[in-house]
């Protein structure tokens, strides 16, 4: 049976679907699912069922929320927003009412450590060494983390060493993969085992490219990795869509390269929303906050909600 969660993330996740018509096909008072959805008003018990029916003419599933999506944020050149991206797109599908489980995949620890997690006991690197589950640590309402500092580089040649390495990380998510909506994971900036391990375990990947000669001539290599990926071990790995990060609109060599890049890579969904740099980032880094926490009404926070918008869309 549907419920009124699984009502609004299916209707958030398909804005071209037009919320007066399918209300006036339930037969129910107008402006009952825009409440629902804009000022989060619980939707009468009593029309869920007519909504049940009508929704299932539009895609809707039992099972379509079921298993979480697991997103690889991944990009082997270091300092193109990766764990930013994955931090603020964390905060934003969780407060759109979905379950988020971001696993830190990077030796470095920056995302563990914007939420004051450092030198954790019990770590990724832990789950995928031995026989033990993901550890997971609540940092707000709908929104969880699986840390990892730098003892995961110095363990990283024993993973790599290990039977059968690359699948490790999708055998620990498949344990716990029903509990959440979405599992973000904040890759390396590298190819080597944790990123080829964060692929094998995803349905998707997103790739944050910064609009600059330097962040874009490895890109090509990335996109043969995922290939690789797809073909041998993971065929149901899709590039979800790429993100414009660290922009500065105003710069006319950035909006050259984001011209070229949209045509080089024009067979691959490009994401509207554009993060743009800005101060307000660097800030909340140094805060160790997430843009929601630090600065609600910044245009970096909306940006990242825009975002999390288009990635339950598509």
């Amino acid at each position: 049976m549907i419920t009124q969660d699984k009502i609004i993330r299916f209707l958030r996740s398909k804005q071209a679907l037009n919320l007066s018509q399918i209300e006036k096909e339930a037969n129910i008072p107008s402006k009952t699912l825009h409440k629902a959805i804009s000022e989060q008003k619980d939707i009468p018990a009593k029309h869920i069922p007519a909504i049940d029916e009508v929704l299932r003419n539009y895609g809707y599933t039992d099972a379509l929320f079921d298993k979480a999506q697991v997103i690889s944020i991944v990009n082997h050149k270091g300092g193109v927003g990766k764990t930013t991206t994955t931090i603020n797109l964390g905060k934003a599908l969780s407060i759109l009412g979905n379950k988020v489980l971001m696993i830190d995949m990077d030796s470095q620890g920056n995302l563990s450590q914007c939420f004051g997690i450092h030198e954790p006991e019990h770590q990724v690197i832990d789950a995928l060494l031995g026989n033990l589950p993901l550890p997971t640590i609540t940092v707000s309402h709908n929104l969880e983390l699986t840390p990892s500092d730098i003892r995961m580089a110095y363990k990283e040649s024993e993973l790599g060493n290990a039977i059968g390495a690359d699948r490790r990380l999708t055998l620990k998510i498949d344990e716990v993969r029903d509990q959440y909506d979405y599992i973000l994971i904040d890759c390396p900036p590298s190819l080597g085992i944790c990123t080829t391990c964060s692929l094998v375990a995803s349905n998707y990947c997103v790739v944050p490219i910064q609009p600059e000669a330097s962040a874009y001539h490895g890109v090509e290599s990335l996109f043969n990795r995922i290939a690789e990926v797809r073909s041998y071990i993971n065929p149901t790995l899709t590039v979800k869509g790429i993100v414009f990060t660290m922009v500065h609109k105003n710069q006319s060599v950035h909006k050259s390269m984001m011209t070229h890049i949209e045509e080089k890579f024009k067979n691959f969904n490009i994401y509207q929303t554009v993060i743009e740099s800005a101060t307000v980032i660097k800030q909340s880094q140094v805060a160790k906050e997430d843009l929601y926490s630090y600065s609600p009404k910044s245009a970096s926070w909306q940006q990242y909600y825009s975002l999390a918008t288009e990635i339950m869309a598509f």
